[in-house]
């Protein structure tokens, strides 16, 4: 559904713009020497209004958090949940994760987040998908050896792909589940997963941490991702599989 336009948008962005980082290419390298005083760096890539990452930054004052979001109308909300609490640990962009190499040198990032990404259902959209083999091999490369990837989804179809190409791409997978929330609430929610929550729908979601066998871009060809449609819940290894594809 389309966010409703915010008339007040560029006011509201100027009261909180020392939380933005106009032009992040230019700490590329240099986070913590730019942002000192940090154990840790985190990002999350799509950070909606905010919700996950303000309780986020809360709960782990002595990580730097670098919240990126293409929907200014959204970050907007994200950046006064954060003012308004008075978190000094968090930063904003507004980037395309494919230009994650141009902000983060290799090995900079500890830690990486993906909550509820679009799917892109069809087939022939699979490369756009966040957990697709391209941005996989990008991560890569911007997390620490033994770096970490969060990811949390509603929709099973997308999870289940996207663990077997995290297995493909030689991610070690840990706290793989389909029902996160099982037993009580487990750490912090995203405003779409408080929603999906109530209504009683479970959540997806897996740690993968980068190993001396996980994929860069150094790794070559990209494997090619026919018959990736999301329709049914196939795994990413059964659907290629079927196509005859070979995943080296």
């Amino acid at each position: 559904m389309r966010m409703r336009k915010r008339h007040n948008l560029e006011p509201r962005m100027e009261k909180c713009a020392d939380l933005l980082i106009a032009e992040p290419a230019e700490t590329r390298g240099q986070w913590r020497e730019a942002l000192p005083g940090f154990a840790a760096l985190h990002v999350e890539l799509g950070c909606g209004k905010g919700r996950f990452t303000a309780g986020t930054a809360e709960q782990m004052p002595e990580t730097l958090l670098l919240a990126i979001e293409k929907v200014p109308d959204a970050m907007i909300i994200a950046m006064e949940r954060v003012r308004d609490l008075g978190l000094k640990n968090v930063r904003f962009m507004d980037i395309d994760a494919a230009k994650l190499p141009e902000i983060f040198a290799p090995g900079e990032i500890d830690r990486l987040y993906i909550n509820f990404c679009d799917p892109w259902p069809k087939s022939r959209d699979a490369k756009l998908r966040l957990t697709a083999p391209g941005f996989l091999r990008l991560y890569a490369d911007a997390l620490k050896d033994g770096g970490e990837i969060h990811f949390k989804t509603d929709n099973t179809a997308l999870f289940d792909w996207s663990v077997g190409v995290f297995a493909d791409e030689g991610w070690a997978l840990s706290e793989v589940t389909h029902d996160l929330h099982a037993n009580g609430t487990v750490g912090v929610m995203t405003d779409y997963e408080a929603k999906f929550t109530a209504e009683g729908m479970k959540i997806n979601r897996l740690v993968a941490v980068k190993t001396a066998d996980t994929k860069g871009t150094a790794a070559g060809v990209l494997p090619r991702l026919r018959g990736a449609s999301l329709v049914d819940a196939r795994g990413y290894a059964q659907s290629a599989a079927d196509n005859g594809q070979d995943h080296a």
